[in-house]
């Protein structure tokens, strides 16, 4: 069986300026990085702005497990169905992290014959859009530590500096340092740490401005930490604004390339969706939707994260709505859900399917409380049985009341994703109007709590005594109106990384609330989760190598 990789480096690509030709993009509007990848100018959407918008579809998931669900693999498949089906697609997918590529996946631009490519470039280093997030994140650091450094003219209390340091690297080592040793001339001695970039505010910021206006905006909005008095003081009082848009101004124009079967894809930022909002950029989605007649995207995670933050966040600040919500499911990661040993995921077992659906059940229930059409696709893997198909397909038909569709993408590109692509366009619904979780009049803690209990179905919410505190000043200094955007595991619905299913009969803990002001959202963190991964105990990165010719291998 061909691996990945061997099927990416097999398929003979069309060069990037045909790619967008099929878009009718101009060459003056592209700046092509080597033959098979591009940027497109982000000004493109204002010169397009009389054309209509196509209509979006979601594609989200149950919550992942280790047997794997296939999200952006079914993403892509879908796009390149569409295309036999006669309509003209775009993609809009998030760059993957250096973290997860060296850590547990090894690669996050799909698989088998459903993929985008150069998928060695994307996995990797790809345009630099991360190393130049990673860059004006930490150029902020040094400016507010340099502020401090010659004379604090904002009164900023080291011991309340809230802005971290990042790097694209699963670090566990990093979370929390000690810097500014060695004496006056070395800086000001404090505690400090790192996030992983992806979970930076400044991918967020990335990923919902506009254009590079509203960019600078944002970051001048950053809340770098507190005066000694408690006032907020901003990377605009430090005036960092302008070189971190400039720093971040080539990132921003969205990276073109292509699926196996030379469907355009725009992939443009990556944020995290168990710690961030978990969707590609805003306007690499509303470029797509000027280019082609129907627009497929994803959300990272299960559908109580990425989803969620895609309507309750992405959706409501950038005006859009998806016409379709595709879930994603795999006999599989039920049968895990369901309790069955991943020895034994390959062992047919009805029982086992039976007991993890409820777990598919409550996200199509979730995704429905939104107001757009939702169906089901069931991605394939060569031990489901004959019996378990069916006993999902009858479970989205008479528990669920959903179109269910088999996806056979990864074996067989866009041929094994025609069902779905016509159970897609059968419920498209252009006119959807979202309905959201909570209301931004709510407060905070409202917001916390509706997403808790509407969402995850849980009983209430805990909270820590640092977590009260932080709420209590963030309304104090009016910032009480905005989004919340809920950092947990994603392995539950819960906290609690063990509780599978559908879990009841739980509550959660915020354990401390970050701002993020810039990005205009509150992150409310509960549980255990860190904003900075660790490497597992045996990464990716072992099985990953490149030979004297430059032949990548290992990236799955």
């Amino acid at each position: 069986m061909k691996t990945d990789i061997q099927i990416a480096q097999e398929t003979k690509p069309v060069a990037i300026y045909d790619v967008a030709a099929k878009l009718g993009i101009d060459e003056g509007d592209i700046i092509p990085y080597g033959k098979f990848k591009a940027k497109v100018d982000h000004r493109l959407v204002k010169k397009l702005s009389d054309k209509n918008d196509a209509p979006v579809v979601l594609v989200t998931a149950i919550s992942p497990t280790p047997a794997g669900e296939g999200k952006t693999t079914t993403s892509v498949g879908l796009a390149d169905a569409l295309q036999l089906l006669g309509k003209k697609p775009v993609l809009a997918l998030r760059e993957p992290s250096l973290g997860p590529v060296f850590g547990m996946k090894g690669g996050a631009a799909g698989g088998g014959y459903a993929q985008v490519i150069p998928m060695e470039d994307i996995n990797l280093h790809f345009t630099g859009d991360l190393h130049a997030i990673g860059a004006a994140n930490n150029l902020l650091a040094a400016m507010v530590d340099n502020h401090i450094y010659h004379g604090n003219a904002m009164n900023l209390d080291p011991r309340r500096i809230t802005w971290k340091r990042c790097v694209d690297m699963n670090d566990r080592q990093l979370r929390f340092i000690t810097d500014g040793l060695g004496g006056k001339v070395n800086g000001t001695p404090r505690e400090d740490g790192y996030d992983i970039t992806v979970a930076s505010e400044i991918m967020a910021i990335f990923c919902l401005a506009t254009d590079l206006a509203d960019l600078k905006a944002r970051l001048a909005r950053i809340v770098v930490g507190y005066s000694f008095d408690g006032k907020p003081v901003t990377a605009g009082d430090i005036k960092a604004q302008g070189a971190m848009a400039a720093l971040l101004k080539d990132a921003f124009d969205p990276n073109l390339v292509q699926t196996l079967e030379h469907v355009p894809a725009l992939v443009h930022g990556g944020p995290f969706a168990n710690i961030a909002h978990g969707c590609n950029s805003v306007i690499a989605t509303k470029l797509a939707r000027k280019l082609g007649d129907i627009v497929v995207t994803e959300a990272g995670f299960g559908a109580d994260l990425g989803a969620e933050k895609f309507l309750d966040i992405k959706c409501r600040l950038a005006d859009i709505a998806p016409s379709v919500i595709v879930v994603v499911a795999t006999v599989r990661a039920l049968k895990h859900h369901g309790g069955c040993a991943k020895t034994e995921l390959g062992v047919p077992n009805v029982e086992y399917l039976k007991a993890g659906a409820e777990n598919l059940k409550r996200h199509v229930e979730n995704m429905q409380k939104f107001g757009a059409p939702v169906c089901v696709a069931i991605n394939a893997f060569p031990t489901d049985s004959e019996e378990e198909m069916q006993f999902l397909r009858d479970y989205c038909a008479d528990i669920l009341n959903v179109s269910c569709a088999l996806s056979e993408v990864f074996a067989k590109g866009g041929a094994g994703g025609k069902e779905l692509a016509t159970d897609v366009l059968g419920i498209l619904d252009k006119n959807v109007k979202l309905k959201f979780t909570y209301s931004l009049d709510k407060t905070p803690l409202e917001k916390i709590q509706a997403i808790c209990k509407n969402i995850y179905r849980a009983d209430g919410v805990i909270v820590s005594k640092p977590a009260q505190k932080q709420l209590d000043e963030l309304t104090a200094n009016g910032f009480d109106a905005l989004p919340v955007c809920i950092a947990k595991t994603q392995y539950s619905f819960s906290d609690d990384a063990t509780l599978l299913a559908a879990p009841t009969n739980f509550e959660m803990t915020l354990r401390s609330v970050r701002l993020s002001a810039g990005a205009g959202f509150i992150v409310a963190i509960m549980g255990d989760i860190m904003t900075m991964p660790g490497l597992p105990k045996k990464p990716a990165a072992e099985n990953i190598d490149v030979d004297e010719n430059g032949k990548i291998s290992g990236l799955f």
